[in-house]
């Protein structure tokens, strides 16, 4: 399975791609991670994991995504062992690839690492125990670039605020575009917010789990520390998606 998951800046995105990961590392699955956000620099942290070469490097610098065709390299297909290892970190069943980062002031856009992604996961093969969580920047502009259409599922994280209750809408209308299926996940809500905003999401019925504001996971995040922790809504998910 292919899961990308989306939503606005800090609605926990990377904590639910995390919790994720974990859980389904632990029942057996292969899991890769793939870090597509060119400004987050704690996904690592959380996955307990070092920060790998970005992938963009493979390919020499930005300009040879374009000029070499990225393409042609991944052609005939990628799985998981045709990841290089030096453009991954690994632990146990969980691997994490960066597709790359904008380290330096005046470097130029990310367009290039949104090709490459596009073209990566259009190529990639899962084996049946394989899944693959993408962990995307705030917004929506993977799916102007069209990296949603190779998902087999969209993840919509939202969190208690206005932005969050209207992007539901457009990136719902978005995934139909595709014909991808898309979830909601609440996150960071009391019983209140829940109700409040399963009464004023128009697609609540995409809704398939709420996320209270755990103090351990907050704790942690603000430490730059490793996510340990166990929420039953994880399991909820993931009956949610296996159908």
């Amino acid at each position: 399975m292919k899961l990308i998951l989306c939503g606005k800046g800090g609605c926990g995105k990377s904590t639910l791609a995390t919790l994720l990961a974990r859980s389904y590392a632990e029942e057996g699955k292969q899991v890769l991670v793939v870090d597509s956000d060119e400004s987050n620099f704690g996904l690592h942290r959380q996955l307990g994991l070092d920060l790998p070469e970005d992938f963009t490097h493979y390919f020499g610098h930005k300009k040879g995504i374009y000029e070499d065709g990225a393409a042609d390299v991944f052609e005939g297909g990628w799985h998981l062992s045709d990841i290089p290892e030096e453009y991954s970190s690994k632990e146990g069943n969980i691997r994490l690839m960066a597709i790359g980062k904008i380290h330096d002031a005046g470097e130029g856009c990310a367009c290039a690492m949104g090709s490459l992604n596009r073209i990566f996961l259009e190529h990639l093969v899962l084996e049946e125990n394989d899944v693959c969580i993408v962990d995307t920047e705030a917004g929506v502009e993977h799916f102007g670039r069209g990296i949603d259409r190779y998902a087999d599922a969209i993840l919509m994280v939202a969190d208690p605020s206005y932005e969050s209750i209207m992007l539901t809408e457009k990136i719902s209308g978005m995934a139909e575009d595709f014909g991808k299926p898309v979830f909601i996940v609440l996150n960071k809500v009391d019983a209140d917010q829940e109700a409040m905003m399963r009464e004023t999401i128009g697609n609540s019925d995409k809704i398939i789990a709420a996320l209270p504001a755990d103090k351990g996971i907050l704790a942690a995040g603000l430490k730059g520390e490793a996510l340990t922790a166990e929420l039953p809504a994880i399991e909820t998910i993931k009956k949610a998606l296996a159908k």
